[in-house]
């Protein structure tokens, strides 16, 4: 049977919260998640959202689950050094993988088939197994390196989702703008959500 799971990284750009709401809406619609959180970006949650994670990888499992009411059995948390986990090989490869928010170091370890931890190996299978990788890179401005980056895994079918929320639908909260970013990628995940109503449905936005 394939892997049906759906693999998050978080990465030390700005913008952890994107990931937290993505893994939320994941777990509620009863989504397998296999986690991945660099060292940077643990900086960055506790920074932007003074989220100080516990420190063994299920202690994080069982913290998050906990937070987000969901099913602790949906949701598998692995380290930088984890070789055997499934991520780390074709044979066993998730269904998709998003890094949210995607880092420009690692855009660029990704870009240039480095695989110096679980996460850049994780993307560097999803290359190689021609299976869904979606990107969100948080960085402004974007230097010519960024862009040929980019370019380079978009040419290599690599979805590439700045973290850019539209306006079109009024929204009156930093969540409606959270939303919008994370129900853009759900929606490339194929993964039904209720965050934003379609362009066009119903003949309003």
């Amino acid at each position: 049977m394939a892997n049906s799971a759906i693999a998050i990284a978080i990465t030390g750009a700005s913008g952890a919260v994107y990931a937290l709401r993505l893994i939320e809406c994941l777990l509620r619609a009863r989504q397998q998640v296999y986690l991945m959180i660099s060292s940077p970006a643990k900086v960055v949650l506790a920074t932007e959202m003074d989220l100080h994670l516990p420190g063994t990888n299920r202690e994080i499992a069982e913290y998050l689950a906990q937070r987000f009411s969901a099913d602790p059995t949906l949701l598998t948390v692995f380290g930088k050094n984890e070789w055997m986990a499934p991520v780390a090989s074709g044979s066993n490869a998730p269904r998709a993988m998003v890094i949210c928010p995607c880092s420009t170091g690692t855009l660029s370890a990704i870009a240039n088939g480095s695989s110096r931890s679980l996460i850049e190996r994780a993307a560097d299978v999803m290359l190689k197994e021609q299976r869904k990788l979606i990107i969100v890179p948080r960085e402004m401005p974007y230097s010519a390196i960024h862009l040929e980056n980019m370019l380079t895994l978009s040419r290599l079918g690599v979805t590439v989702m700045p973290a850019s929320p539209a306006f079109y639908h009024r929204p009156t909260t930093i969540a409606e703008l959270i939303d919008h970013v994370v129900a853009r990628i759900l929606d490339h995940l194929n993964v039904p959500q209720d965050l934003i109503k379609p362009w066009g449905s119903n003949g309003k936005l």
